[in-house]
């Protein structure tokens, strides 16, 4: 008898989409002659321009029904902006071109990168990502964008460069967050040089087809879909590289909730609430939450040797 063992990140049939719906966006999109370039015509915003072209990455399947762009738009942390999750209309005012992210640090070629200079000098994609929040509730996304490595690889890490610290733009004209001085500006991230290496950490410039808008990380963020949402710094401003551990935002206020590593872990809870289900934004579902977001197929190998340290803290 032949035994089929599913992969972690299988969910159940109902959860995935129709197959209708799917092949209706297709012939729709044909119907527009944009079929094959896995994407929907960019909209323009003021301060944005249009998205290059970014075919989808079929190796990055979900196994789960993209999440309406509305929710997905509409329902963001974002605390530069306020502590509430309605943000997205105060985070227009974020300009959004022109904007340069500086590369620096321990690095042969440290540089100022004008994002749409560097937009010509990388591959652009779109990848499907799930995207889980330490709050417990999830959404999927086709996020576009390009590898991690390929700004690495422009500016060339020193053999010492351990540690990559983002940071985030920080606009007081724009953003009134910035003005609750007990909180550690600017919203600071990081990760291993390994965990920059792997194919899933994903520099994001788009969704669904546009541009990314503000209220999401726009007009660059950094997205580990293995880990729980607030390690994806948005708005970068700032890459370096070093040989220090980064201290993140969060773990600077309460290093007893969250730390380093944050890899999505349904065995590991919240001081203050389970991780073991999550919300489904939009539907409202709770399903079972699974290690690495269900991406240990690609990342379980980076923590060899870190088990004595908890993923979570």
């Amino acid at each position: 008898m032949l035994l089929r063992k599913n992969p972690g990140w299988t969910i159940a049939e109902r959860q995935a989409t129709p197959e209708t719906l799917f092949f209706g966006r297709r012939a729709a999109l044909a119907a527009a002659g944009l079929a094959g370039t896995g994407v929907a015509l960019p909209t323009r915003r003021a301060g944005a321009v249009d998205l290059p072209t970014a075919m989808r990455n079929p190796r990055y399947r979900p196994e789960r029904a993209l999440t309406a762009e509305r929710e997905a738009t509409t329902y963001n942390n974002y605390y530069e902006f306020g502590s509430h999750k309605t943000i997205s209309a105060a985070a227009q005012r974020l300009p959004q071109r022109p904007w340069t992210l500086r590369v620096e640090g321990l690095v042969e070629r440290p540089g100022e990168f004008a994002l749409d200079d560097l937009l010509r000098r990388v591959p652009v994609e779109e990848r499907v990502y799930r995207h889980r929040c330490v709050e417990a509730w999830a959404m999927v996304v086709p996020w576009s964008g390009f590898q991690l490595s390929e700004l690495m690889k422009l500016a060339a890490p020193l053999g010492s460069a351990k540690y990559v610290r983002f940071e985030t733009a920080a606009v007081p004209s724009a953003m009134p967050g910035l003005r609750q001085s007990w909180y550690p500006w600017p919203y600071v991230e990081g990760c291993t040089i390994q965990e920059a290496a792997n194919e899933l950490s994903f520099m994001v410039v788009g969704a669904y087809g546009k541009p990314l808008p503000p209220q999401n990380g726009g007009p660059v963020r950094i997205h580990f879909p293995w880990k729980y949402g607030f390690k994806s710094g948005k708005s970068l401003a700032r890459v370096v590289l070093t040989d220090q551990r980064p201290k993140s935002f969060w773990e600077q206020i309460q290093p007893q909730e969250y730390g380093f590593w944050a890899n999505v872990n349904p065995a590991v809870p919240h001081p203050r609430w389970s991780q073991a289900s999550e919300r489904l934004l939009g539907t409202e579902e709770r399903v079972p939450t699974q290690l690495f977001n269900g991406y240990g197929e690609f990342v379980s190998g980076l923590y060899e040797g870190v088990q004595g340290e908890r993923l979570w803290f």
